[in-house]
């Protein structure tokens, strides 16, 4: 946490009389309270500057003073510099590869762990993999409510070193036990950085300006287990520690440059430090805007994380599908990591590190997908979100359509062109690139399908299907090699093909009855009529001023642009601009 000093100095070179507020013109103004400058803190705004501006409310309990940014505020995240933005983007999403590509770094290795620790079951060794993914289910319960507490540079500075040190003593493991309790914590920390990450950026950059960046870092959960593998196939001649060890130095060197350079972006923590401040100082009551209509609550914060995430799976049909939906996808990309050496080490006799390269065909597909999103998928639904002024979130779901129809495709011609050997090994791995690329197509559809049909509560529907897409993640996968012995190469790689097909017919249905469906349950109803009440809102201020940059005012919380604020919060926008204009604001 920052603080803006200890004392307040009685140097009158030093103080200013506050005119702000009326009450208060006898009380001094201590300008060392400024924030000092810091490799993570580039620009800091005067603290005079701070205290003299005039905030709405007559700074009571019943009507505090409210703490907004300032016009042109340099400690504003969205006033970063570009470059600015952009190191600190390309930092975190590199933290996520590095804790994604540890999840499966080990899967490439496991010969070498079978030998140093002979006599366990099969489904203990591919626990090595799934373990780390345990992890993943509890982090988010621990993270999630600490950044919005503490702010993301303190999850940060909490986590990184801890996962560095427990992917470094993995290496160290004397027993299969150590090992994979170390790859269990290392999980349970390390997914801090895929939980935070996104919201950093979101926190920088406008959602006009988001797509890219938001791109970058949504290719790093897919590439990173992608190249986990090559990495552990590689380096396990010399031994499967080194599998680990490459990505202890990784995530060691990330740790450091995360704690010199990312700064605190949580708008919400920043306002909340700078009215706990000002409160401090003046002996007025002062409230960040976030907090405004309701005062902050830690615990409410954290029973909201703990209970809202599972009424919903529970309560809302198309929450627990897409969920369901989504967690198959990711279990078939993790049992990859299992089925893809029986394939190409067992059947091809290929080396465990030449047969890592496999992987290569699902991480094209992926990234080929990630860029069809960013450069013509989001801006064209921009597009029209601006020509229309309000689109119901099954409009995000076309691409989902061509993504489910890829995945089976892609898994039906790998299962039977992995063999015979007779057949060319280029088919089979170029299968894979349709399922890599439906994967993302699906994940970043439903993805953001379910955030624009459930805005209100997006952060729990989310925290939902991140735990079941972990837990099945984990599952699954222990069952591969009784599967593949039981029914053969062809046919237990048709499974997964066969549920993926299962699943075709969702965004079809989605498309037709989505809306009907929304209807019908409690949480979808409200979720509805909120995002109409955004729509209309949205088109009162283009009729009022219609030359207004619609997408640069971050605080409507249309759907598609910036929902930094907390959208339950939020007046209409032109008595809002009213407001601001009237004498005395």
């Amino acid at each position: 946490m920052d603080t803006r000093g200890a004392s307040v100095s009685t140097s009158m070179s030093e103080m200013t009389i506050d005119a702000a507020h009326p009450g208060a013109a006898a009380t001094p103004v201590d300008h060392s309270l400024t924030l000092p400058s810091r490799p993570w803190r580039r620009w800091t705004t005067p603290w005079s500057a701070i205290r003299e501006h005039a905030y709405k409310g007559s700074g009571t309990e019943i009507d505090p003073f409210v703490v907004d940014w300032l016009p042109n505020d340099v400690e504003d995240p969205y006033n970063y510099s570009v470059g600015y933005k952009w190191t600190c983007t390309l930092i975190a999403a590199t933290g996520t590869l590095a804790v994604t590509m540890g999840s499966s770094s080990l899967s490439g290795a496991i010969h070498g762990i079978k030998a140093e620790f002979p006599g366990y079951n099969n489904m203990v060794y591919i626990m090595v993999t799934g373990i780390y993914l345990g992890g993943f289910v509890l982090g988010p319960f621990v993270w999630a409510p600490m950044s919005e507490v503490y702010g993301r540079r303190m999850v940060y500075v909490v986590t990184m070193a801890p996962f560095t040190a427990l992917c470094a003593g993995l290496c160290g493991s004397p027993t299969i036990t150590a090992l994979l309790v170390l790859r269990f914590f290392a999980g349970t920390f390390g997914c801090s950085s895929m939980t935070n990450a996104g919201g950093l950026i979101s926190d920088m950059f406008r959602a006009k300006d988001r797509g890219l960046a938001m791109g970058v870092f949504g290719a790093m959960p897919w590439l990173g287990p992608a190249l986990g593998p090559i990495v552990g196939g590689f380096l396990s001649p010399i031994s499967w520690r080194w599998a680990g060890a490459v990505v202890a130095i990784f995530a060691g060197i990330l740790a450091l440059l995360h704690l010199v350079f990312l700064p605190e972006t949580y708008a919400p923590v920043l306002l909340r430090q700078r009215a706990n401040t000002l409160s401090a100082e003046t002996g007025q009551v002062y409230r960040c805007v976030y907090d405004a209509a309701k005062p902050f609550s830690t615990r409410e914060l954290i029973k909201t994380q703990l209970k809202v995430p599972f009424i919903l799976l529970f309560t809302e049909p198309i929450v627990f599908v897409l969920s369901l939906y989504l967690a198959c996808i990711f279990s078939i990309l993790y049992l990859q990591f299992t089925s893809f050496p029986i394939v190409f080490q067992g059947e091809r006799h290929w080396s465990p590190g030449i047969s890592s390269l496999a992987f290569l065909g699902t991480s094209i597909g992926c990234n080929v997908a990630l860029l069809y999103m960013v450069f013509w998928g989001n801006p064209a639904y921009a597009k029209s979100l601006k020509q229309k002024g309000y689109l119901q979130p099954e409009a995000r779901l076309p691409s989902a359509i061509s993504g489910a129809l890829l995945i089976p495709v892609g898994l039906f011609i790998f299962a039977w062109t992995c063999s015979p050997t007779r057949i060319p090994w280029i088919i089979s791995i170029l299968a894979t690139v349709p399922f890599g690329g439906g994967m993302v197509l699906v994940f970043l559809a439903c993805t953001n399908y379910l955030v624009d049909a459930y805005l209100p509560t997006a952060a729990s529907v989310l925290g939902a299907s991140t735990v079941t897409r972990s837990i099945m993640a984990v599952v699954l996968p222990l069952f591969t090699v009784d599967m593949y012995d039981a029914l053969g190469v062809n046919w237990a790689s048709s499974v997964c093909a066969f549920i993926s097909l299962a699943f075709v017919p969702v965004p079809f249905l989605l498309i037709a009855y989505g809306p009907r469906i929304r209807r019908m349950t409690k949480h979808g109803r409200e979720a509805d009529d909120h995002g109409l009440e955004i729509a209309a809102s949205r088109a009162a201020a283009i009729a009022a001023n219609p030359e207004a940059d619609v997408d640069a005012n971050e605080k409507w919380g249309t759907v598609g642009e910036d929902v930094r604020t907390p959208i339950h919060e939020i007046e209409d926008p032109v008595s809002q601009n009213a407001r601001a204009q009237a004498p005395g604001h």
